[in-house]
């Protein structure tokens, strides 16, 4: 990678002591499900502060039309989610993570009705959830709310409960330009961050314990299900802070979202296929049942890589989803049908079309059970952490569920960080001396170069990524988008901008170029990284690649494998 990416320590120049000044005990970044959850639990043992970069109701979780899985049948067992987790994630799940979250999704999703979670009733049984079943799931175990609308339910709920929480603040619209470490060194403890707010300006959040839940990178490509603030900033941030990265190879592009030319991709849920919906290529024939014994029920690496064949052997520009013998769609899926009808489509006469998107970003910050990374102080929760529990591909529905269990884990475990408990343990900075008398210098030498235009920027990478790193990769094309980073960089990462469309381009880039040189380094086909040029797995790449600034090369670590241990332990 260019030297920019890791010279970049960061975004802006400034002195600490010039700025305005802030203090709490945890500063959680990023207000989804797994960001208000490690509030809600951290507010349990001191002051929090939690930041949102637009507003709560705007985040990946509130996008989610999928469910939250968990067992609640008695039917239904932990052994078996336990199972299907391991199987969609291709052999790179740590089978204790899995575990460790399946076990404790009974209790975290009767957690969540207790706060006020709307799920979908059970007609058959009054008074209990509704239970649904998903791709790669082999038994009904995924709640909803609202049909297709649980992620705007589940933030509604959430956001609730944490603003009824005492000792919880929550700043709406407050960009996180960056982490604070004590000093540029790798491996330096995190204070908190650098922030920047519309109103108020640049301002110093310093924080005992950080919490890290800013994770969705899918704007990075062209087609995508996220919206259009998911731009990798939580991933920029661990990185220049010197934090480790894991398994950025592996993005999970949905199978199904809306193929309507020049509109944005509306996701299609999986539920809908779980309901019995069809996959048809452009002859109207099911192509599914001859790729997979589970059909359109098959993980989602195994239908987006199907539909992505079909759509090159026919030269179609999509496949069609088939709902129409459903004969409930508009009841189920209230939301989904109001969308297709702003389309002239009604799913209950007309076929679907349909086509794959980036989704969801399964690499991460890694992290322990704990949420804690290898920086001291610093945690990393949901899409923005990689704790093992999705391998190389995340089942359906999982997602939410690992944000619920992990953040309330790593919110309850940054009481660690106070100097007066007694599970704090020694990491070289001694937290009894003020935050106070820390002081950062930033120094950015002035940009020598032409500029180029943001937009421009963009939106090329955002096509780059799409066509070089998208469903299927080859060796040359992941060599070309990396010299279309290092170009970019040259022009881009040099520069100080002053606002969040600049800001949040240089993530892009960063992150792309590092999602780039996990692909290229990962010379197989696992789960949803699929190279046309090596299509099999390769066991010695059943293991985790792990990315650090300033660090020559990758490091790995093997499946179940403990992370070396950071300087505040690992448990």
């Amino acid at each position: 990678m260019d030297p920019l990416f890791d010279t970049r320590r960061y975004l802006i120049p400034f002195r600490s002591i010039l700025l305005p000044q802030i203090f709490t005990d945890t500063l959680v970044i990023g207000g989804g499900a797994a960001g208000m959850s490690a509030a809600a639990a951290a507010a349990q043992h001191g002051d929090v502060i939690l930041l949102a970069k637009t507003g709560l109701a705007k985040s990946n979780t509130a996008w989610a039309q999928g469910g939250i899985a968990g067992v609640l049948d008695e039917d239904d067992t932990v052994d078996a989610h336990v199972e299907d987790t391991l199987a969609a994630g291709a052999g790179l799940c740590d089978a204790s993570t899995v575990r460790a979250i399946c076990e404790a999704g009974p209790a975290a999703l009767r957690a969540l009705l207790d706060v006020g979670f709307n799920a979908d009733a059970d007609p058959s049984a009054p008074g209990r959830p509704a239970l649904a079943r998903e791709g790669g799931h082999s038994a009904r175990r995924i709640i909803h709310a609202h049909g297709d609308a649980t992620g705007r339910e589940l933030a509604r709920a959430l956001e609730q409960a944490a603003r009824e929480t005492e000792r919880l603040r929550i700043f709406d619209n407050c960009f996180s330009l960056d982490l604070i470490t004590s000093s540029d060194e790798v491996g330096s403890p995190c204070l908190g961050a650098i922030t920047h707010h519309p109103r108020y300006g640049l301002q110093m959040i310093w924080a005992r314990a950080t919490v890290l839940a800013a994770g969705g990178a899918g704007a990075m490509w062209r087609e995508t299900s996220n919206p259009s603030q998911a731009t990798a900033d939580g991933l920029a941030l661990a990185y220049r802070a010197g934090a480790s990265l894991a398994d950025l190879a592996f993005m999970q592009f949905h199978p199904t979202t809306l193929y309507v030319a020049g509109a944005e991709r509306l996701l299609i849920s999986e539920a809908v296929r779980g309901e019995g919906a069809y996959l048809l290529d452009s002859s109207k024939q099911r192509f599914m049942v001859d790729e997979h014994e589970l059909a359109e029920l098959a993980p989602r690496d195994v239908v987006a890589a199907a539909i992505h064949r079909a759509v090159s052997r026919n030269r179609s520009p999509h496949v069609w989803l088939d709902a129409r013998h459903l004969g409930n769609f508009h009841e189920r899926f209230p939301g989904i049908s109001e969308r297709l009808a702003q389309f002239g489509l009604d799913p209950a006469r007309d076929l679907i079309p349909v086509n794959p998107a980036a989704h969801y970003m399964v690499g991460g910050v890694r992290t322990d059970l704990f949420g804690r990374t290898d920086l001291p102080g610093l945690y990393a929760v949901g899409e923005a952490a990689s704790t093992g529990l999705h391998g190389a591909n995340r089942l359906a529905s999982n997602s939410l569920l690992e944000a619920l269990v992990m953040g309330r884990r790593a919110g309850a475990r940054a009481a660690e960080m106070h100097p007066d408990n007694p599970l704090a343990s020694s990491n070289g900075w001694d937290r009894t001396s003020g935050l106070e008398s820390v002081q950062i210098v930033s120094n950015i030498p002035e940009s020598t170069r032409g500029e180029l235009d943001l937009a421009d920027v963009r939106s090329s990478l955002r096509s780059a990524m799409w066509r070089n790193v998208g469903i299927e990769r080859t060796e040359e094309h992941l060599a070309d988008m990396q010299d279309m980073c290092e170009f970019w960089a040259k022009y881009t990462m040099d520069k100080v901008f002053d606002g969040p469309v600049g800001w949040e381009t240089q993530n892009m880039l960063l992150v792309s170029a590092l999602v780039t040189r996990s692909s290229a380094w990962r010379s197989e086909s696992r789960g949803c990284h699929r190279r046309a040029d090596l299509t099999e797995p390769d066991e010695s790449f059943r293991v985790h690649d792990l990315w650090r600034r300033k660090r020559e090369g990758v490091e790995t670590l093997g499946v179940d494998e403990p992370a070396g241990a950071s300087d505040q332990g690992r448990a």
